[in-house]
């Protein structure tokens, strides 16, 4: 929560705003007490704004008593945003040659202070193929998309990326880290294995938009016999299809006018 001492404070708000990070970081639904520890505030003072914000569907109980989680309406209102949806709009039709082609699915990836979160996705055309929900959130610094993302950014806004990676990550290796992306950069996309699942590399590219990447494309690959493409065409695809998004982003063209 945020330590600086603002000139005008608005404490229902504060109180609101405290349990939506809260529970926007946690891993698992949290109960009463968790977030009364987790906000610094008792019981009583969170009880009726936990009321109010699950009436106005920001938070849900899962069984209706139990412990508390975020929904997905502050994602949806962030995605009614006109440059995202612009950039979704722009990526769809791309995005669907791009899985048409590869036999595999694809999803579009945008940064959120130490986190990328999926904000689009297309699933593979056959019947095998790992797919991201949209909403799923990892750190920038565990994920193929997010070391896409921080290389493609000017020297001050990585800085600042790091500075906030390191305050959610103490133990961050920074120079491991900026020796990945440098690499990362000269090849023109990262290839890196999953860390979440095993026998799936993550193919990433970036989408640039006034010189810096504004989202990355990224492609779970699964290799499979029979497959249309081996991960070396499926790379080239997926860096063509990366840039095709970048170049109508930069003219202003919607996407869809290609269909």
């Amino acid at each position: 929560m945020p330590s600086d001492s603002p000139k005008y404070r608005a404490p229902a708000l504060d109180k609101g705003l405290d349990i939506l990070e809260l529970l926007a970081k946690a891993t698992q639904p949290l109960s009463i007490a968790e977030i009364s520890d987790g906000v610094g505030r008792s019981r009583g003072e969170i009880f009726r704004m936990l009321q109010v914000l699950e009436e106005r569907d920001y938070i849900a109980r899962a069984d209706g008593d139990g412990a508390y989680s975020i929904t997905p309406r502050l994602f949806r209102l962030g995605m009614e945003q006109p440059p995202v949806r612009n950039i979704v709009e722009t990526a769809m039709p791309v995005m669907h040659r791009l899985a048409d082609e590869i036999d595999q699915s694809c999803h579009l990836v945008v940064p959120s202070q130490e986190q990328i979160v999926v904000i689009a996705r297309v699933d593979p055309p056959g019947e095998t193929g790992l797919v991201v929900r949209v909403g799923h959130r990892r750190p920038i610094s565990h994920s193929a998309s997010g070391y896409v993302l921080l290389a493609w950014q000017t020297d001050e806004t990585r800085e600042r990326w790091f500075r906030t990676m390191l305050e959610h990550e103490p133990t961050l290796k920074r120079a491991r880290v900026e020796a990945a992306i440098k690499t990362i950069r000269a090849a023109g996309l990262a290839t890196i294995p999953s860390e979440v699942v095993d026998g799936v590399t993550d193919l990433s590219a970036p989408i640039i938009e006034s010189n810096h990447a504004v989202c990355a494309l990224t492609v779970p690959f699964i290799e499979r016999r029979g497959a249309k493409l081996d991960m070396k065409g499926t790379s080239r695809a997926l860096v063509a299809a990366a840039a095709d998004v970048s170049r109508e982003l930069s003219h202003g063209v919607p996407g869809t006018a290609m269909v």
